[in-house]
């Protein structure tokens, strides 16, 4: 037997770990961003005049998305909310009489928005839409909101975003989109960025109709090519662990060779 054979078959398997290692990587990041999300990820507790986006992708290769429905909980409400027009799509915004009412500064609320409903767009394969939903206050007892989704697609089918992660433990294979609520000292400064952020975007959106009309038409090409570059923080540190993996392999292959060649000698 040739004294190089056993390192052949140490590189062999080497390779083999490392190519099937990255595979999975890739299968994982791929089903990551697949899924409904809402953004930013935390906000805080009590946290008022924000703007929550849910990312709508399109995970179907021959259908469209073509109905989103959201559902807000209404044990603790998010108050004031109100919908920003998205062109191509018609939102229908359903409330809900609370069980307990919520005091505020500006009197008892004792209704809430318990559902949101986009339908008439299209979300093509390989492209994503953005709903923003703006808020005037969150809940200051809770610490996280789930808002389970649907995703309707063009042929029928129905994508149910609806189960709910638990702290600590490991992603379901159809998480509902989570907002943590976070204390008030450790996300102030988050909180305030973000509330800006959407006090801006609520500013662009009072500008004439011609500019509205103008940043609606570009917003599904926007989208595509938003598509094909966005991918989130998980995706983005899975494809990490699997360079590391690869350099991790090779390494391997290179001391079987050197061992080899030792033997040999």
């Amino acid at each position: 037997m040739s004294p190089t054979s056993p390192v052949r078959t140490s590189l062999r398997r080497a390779g083999l770990v490392t190519a099937l290692t990255a595979a999975g990587v890739l299968t994982a990041a791929g089903a990551a961003s697949a899924h409904v999300t809402v953004h930013p990820e935390s906000y805080a507790k009590g946290a008022t005049d924000g703007v929550l986006t849910f990312r709508v992708p399109n995970e179907e290769d021959t259908a469209s998305t073509t109905k989103v429905q959201v559902f807000l909980p209404t044990d603790h409400p998010v108050l004031g909310v109100l919908v920003t027009p998205q062109s191509g799509w018609t939102a229908k915004v359903t409330t809900t009489k609370l069980k307990t009412p919520v005091k505020t500064d500006d009197g008892t609320i004792t209704e809430a928005v318990s559902e949101i409903t986009w339908t008439g767009g299209r979300i093509r394969h390989g492209q994503y839409q953005d709903f923003d939903v703006a808020f005037g206050q969150l809940p200051d007892d809770a610490g996280q909101l789930a808002f389970k989704t649907l995703q309707t697609y063009s042929d029928g089918n129905v994508a149910r975003w609806i189960e709910e992660t638990q702290k600590g433990g490991e992603e379901p294979e159809n998480p509902a989109p989570v907002l943590a609520l976070t204390a008030k000292a450790a996300a102030e400064t988050g909180s305030d960025a973000a509330s800006g952020a959407g006090s801006s975007d609520s500013g662009s959106g009072s500008d004439s109709g011609s500019d509205t009309s103008s940043a609606s038409s570009s917003a599904p090409a926007a989208s595509t090519g938003n598509s094909a570059s966005s991918s989130d923080s998980t995706a983005r540190g899975l494809g990490i662990a699997g360079l590391v993996v690869g350099v991790l392999g090779l390494g391997a292959a290179a001391f079987a060779l050197v061992r080899g060649r030792n033997t040999g000698s």
